[in-house]
């Protein structure tokens, strides 16, 4: 309801004092003089619409006259239009159990301080009405500081993370505050201070500390893994969440899957707890010792296996990694069992049942992630000659197709992202050398978020040409890599 804002305290921007926050509504209430029929009352004026409707306020109040309340004297709180002293605002209910002495209407002091006003402001409907729950934000910042309130963070573990536009920069340390108090799981508070990337090629960022501990040792879940890092020293994008999982719905168990750029593994661990056999590679050794961390902690340690390599050249060392698996005889691995769980209903079998199984790794590789989206499809020329003479392992000689390719980048916006997937197969095209057209090689582009006002983070996937699979293959070295094309990228933004 537009009447219950917060005060405005312009003045308090220099330091946050709460108790400026706490302001009295006069209202009314139905006294109701026999509690237990409240619940009957309350039912009633509900219907009536007369029952005060305000978020994260119950309507049912002790008394405000001391001696009622403490003999467990209740009311009701009523809606603003209801005036305690004139009938005429008062429903043909209102008034019955009025005359009828159930009830008796009276002012009410409604006060809402620091502790129920919210960070930002929420617009919702209800019964078909338009309600606002204006912010905390709204009364602190001046009227000329209202266009585009920081809304927005990214919580990571006990860490939230702020990327504050300039102007707001002078509000900082108030903002870092309140949405301490508003997010009790909240401890520290940090603000980016440049672009992710422009501090190393790691995807790293500088920040500085804005409220709380400069602790950046966080523990996330997701995707039923537990994730343990410090978030300085690695990437990690908890928007990023549903495109893991999506990724990961793709995959079959006993698969393999080779991830290019996993970082700590928000995809590999995840596909590794669906037993998909997992080639895990991050060049980051603050990563990589995280990712291995993780590995053991996730209890997939059988089934994922972690590098610390370049990822131009991993490609192709995993394709012939697990070639060389099979040609030794080396495909094979034994995980444990989970002992059944067994119930006094049923007695224990009489042959025990195994403790492990056996499960064997293919020959090839049934997927490639590379989540770089700022660089990813610089890495596709080291797709060229993959399987180079070994041609025979897939269709049409055996049922196996080559790997899908789910490479990310970044493009420009639009309603229907038609220019952008014409702009990204153009780009996949000319990195491969062979031209993908939309539809073709099973090519899609998914939009997966925007992260600038005219910038979105795509996904292509697309099945490996065998055009491109079967040439002959070249030394691959680093092509293209973080820093040059940092510099062919003056005066566009780097990535989120």
């Amino acid at each position: 309801m537009s009447l219950f804002r917060p005060p405005i305290v312009r003045s308090a921007t220099a330091a946050l004092d709460r108790s400026l926050f706490s302001k009295t509504f006069p209202i009314a209430a139905a006294r109701v003089l026999s509690p237990k029929n409240i619940p009957r009352i309350q039912v009633q004026l509900n219907k009536s619409h007369e029952v005060l409707n305000l978020e994260r306020r119950k309507p049912v109040e002790i008394d405000p006259d001391p001696a009622l309340a403490s003999k467990g004297g209740k009311c009701l709180l009523l809606n603003p239009d209801v005036k305690p002293y004139d009938s005429n605002t008062w429903s043909k209910v209102l008034r019955e159990a009025s005359e009828n002495d159930e009830i008796k209407v009276i002012p009410y002091d409604l006060v809402l301080d620091y502790n129920y006003w919210q960070y930002r402001t929420i617009s919702y409907f209800k019964d078909a009405v338009l309600t606002e729950v204006v912010d905390i934000m709204t009364s602190l910042l001046p009227e000329d500081a209202q266009a585009e309130i920081p809304t927005g963070f990214t919580m990571v573990g006990h860490v939230a993370h702020l990327n504050l536009r300039d102007e707001y920069l002078p509000y900082k340390k108030i903002i870092a505050e309140v949405i301490v108090d508003k997010n009790p799981t909240i401890r520290t508070v940090i603000n980016k201070t440049n672009n992710v990337g422009t501090e190393s090629e790691f995807r790293t960022f500088a920040y500085e500390v804005l409220f709380g501990l400069d602790d950046m040792n966080v523990e996330v879940g997701e995707g039923e893994c537990v994730f343990k890092f410090d978030y300085s020293k690695v990437y990690w994008n908890s928007r990023l969440q549903t495109e893991h999982k999506r990724i990961v719905d793709m995959f079959t168990p006993g698969e393999v899957v080779c991830d290019v750029m996993a970082g700590i593994g928000p995809f590999a661990l995840p596909a590794g707890k669906k037993e998909v056999f997992v080639l895990a590679n991050d060049l980051n050794p603050e990563s990589y010792k995280y990712l291995k961390e993780g590995i053991v902690r996730n209890k997939v340690s059988e089934i994922v296996q972690p590098f610390n390599e370049d990822g131009h050249t991993f490609i192709q060392h995993a394709a012939d990694h697990l070639l060389n698996l099979t040609a030794t005889s080396q495909n094979t691995i034994t995980r444990p069992l989970r002992a059944p769980k067994r119930s006094r209903r049923h007695p224990p079998p009489t042959t025990p049942a195994p403790t492990t199984k056996t499960l064997t790794i293919p020959t090839t590789i049934s997927h490639f992630v590379m989540n770089l989206p700022a660089i990813a499809i610089s890495f596709l020329p080291s797709f060229n000659g993959l399987y180079n003479s070994h041609d025979s392992l897939f269709y049409p000689h055996t049922a196996t197709k080559l790997p899908m390719i789910h490479v990310h980048c970044f493009s420009t916006k639009s309603d229907d992202n038609v220019r952008e997937t014409a702009e990204i197969c153009e780009r996949v095209s000319e990195a491969l050398g062979f031209e993908i057209r939309p539809g073709e090689q099973e090519m899609s582009v998914h939009e997966v978020r925007d992260v600038a006002p005219k910038k979105r983070m795509f996904c292509a996937s697309f099945r490996l040409p065998a055009e491109v699979a079967f040439r002959e293959r070249k030394a691959v070295g680093e092509k293209d890599g973080w820093g040059t094309w940092m510099k062919k990228q003056l005066g566009m933004e780097s990535e989120e």
